[in-house]
């Protein structure tokens, strides 16, 4: 399973529209388009896990550079997800909560 950063989508796209642009490479597991938490607009990027590595790979490398919708698409492998930590300023003094 290979997980595909899709950036620079139009912000109209729809996981229909990505998922059909990606199945002509192979079978598409899931698309997952970003949105804002808050209004629920489209962020403008999203992730396509293709269960194929083979598959993914030439996806990548066909897709990247094309236009969907007037925009010109980004595409890579997906990094993992920095881990993050719970904030609220580092360590206190003396260990103390």
């Amino acid at each position: 399973m290979k997980n595909i950063f899709v950036g620079n989508l139009n912000f109209g796209a729809t996981e229909d529209s990505v998922r059909s642009l990606f199945e002509a490479y192979g079978p598409v597991e899931r698309v997952n388009l970003i949105t804002d938490r808050d209004t629920g607009r489209a962020k403008g990027f999203g992730f396509v896990e293709m269960s194929a590595n083979a598959d993914a790979d030439r996806a990548i490398a066909g897709l990247n550079g094309t236009d969907l919708e007037g925009r010109t698409l980004n595409v890579s492998e997906a990094r993992p997800k920095p881990e993050r930590g719970f904030g609220g300023g580092g360590q206190r003094r003396n260990n103390r909560w």
